[in-house]
């Protein structure tokens, strides 16, 4: 019942991807889209940023007004992730889970790092390509903990219950005995993606293993009870925008006019730029 609404041209600094619900109503996808699809099922909601195979590091706004989705920046450039082979850009549909958040201020108990200050990451793995704004109901199957550059970074393993093949895959166990090889290129992708931009290999704790589904669900929900605090001002957010429509007990709730001035301010939507042809560079080197 979710759609969504471009603005500016996509490739640019000002594009924006803003969200509606069913009514038409203008929403936060951090903080309107509820964390459950079906919460007797464990059944999430992930807001799918980056479709699988694309390389353009598209994410959640945090901190501009409802939340749009827009191109990570870095020094004034658009970021894209580097192919490094044999990977051609992301290798999942990669999104995040709305009403979560890892807290920067909160030192993890299992990793003994400080929150990356997002929503958290999801990687789902089914067959379909999903498109950039769909939202999507996830089975967790289990999780990585990424250190990147000293803050926890969980990744939640998870599929699309519509996936034709969902009812076979239940653990993190499934994914290594049906798809032999993902989760090793999995934590491929992620120690190597930042090494082509001159950055080092990223950490794991637990040695780079995934841990199960239910640690997994844990974890969502600990970033769950962080959102809260977050959105009931009961922690300091600092930029992080909490703007919303829908929680109504937040002191952060506005109106429909307001959600609709801050869509309204930004430019109309535009022909898509062209993406800079080194996107498409290939990137090989040793691995430690």
């Amino acid at each position: 019942g979710y759609s969504v609404e471009e603005r500016a041209a996509p490739h640019s600094l000002e594009y924006r991807l803003f969200f509606k619900d069913a009514t038409g109503r203008y929403i936060s996808p951090f903080h309107d889209i509820p964390i459950y699809a079906d919460a007797g099922k464990n059944v999430f909601n992930m807001v799918v940023e980056v479709p699988r195979w694309t390389n353009a590091k598209m994410e959640i706004a945090t901190k501009d007004p409802l939340n749009p989705i827009k191109q990570d920046v870095k020094k004034g450039k658009l970021r894209y992730v580097a192919n490094v082979f044999p990977h051609k850009g992301y290798i999942w549909n990669y999104g995040a889970i709305p009403q979560t958040w890892e807290d920067p201020g909160h030192k993890d108990e299992n990793t003994g790092c400080c929150g990356d200050n997002d929503p958290i990451d999801v990687c789902e793995i089914g067959s379909k390509v999903c498109s950039r704004g769909e939202i999507i109901k996830v089975k967790v199957l289990g999780t990585l903990a990424l250190i990147d550059e000293g803050e926890t970074d969980w990744k939640i393993i998870a599929i699309n219950v519509e996936d034709p093949e969902a009812g076979n895959y239940n653990d993190i166990n499934d994914v290594r005995r049906m798809k032999p090889g993902y989760l090793e290129a999995t934590v491929d992708w992620f120690r190597r993606y930042k090494v082509p931009d001159g950055k080092p290999e990223n950490q794991f704790a637990f040695n780079g293993e995934f841990k199960d589904k239910d640690f997994a669900v844990n974890v969502i929900k600990s970033t769950h009870e962080h959102w809260k605090a977050l959105i009931a001002k009961k922690t300091d957010g600092g930029e992080i925008n909490c703007t919303n429509l829908t929680v109504s007990d937040s002191p952060f709730c506005c109106s429909q006019e307001c959600a609709k001035a801050t869509v309204d301010a930004a430019p109309p939507c535009k022909a898509a730029n062209p993406v800079p042809p080194e996107v498409d560079k290939w990137f090989y080197y040793q691995k430690n």
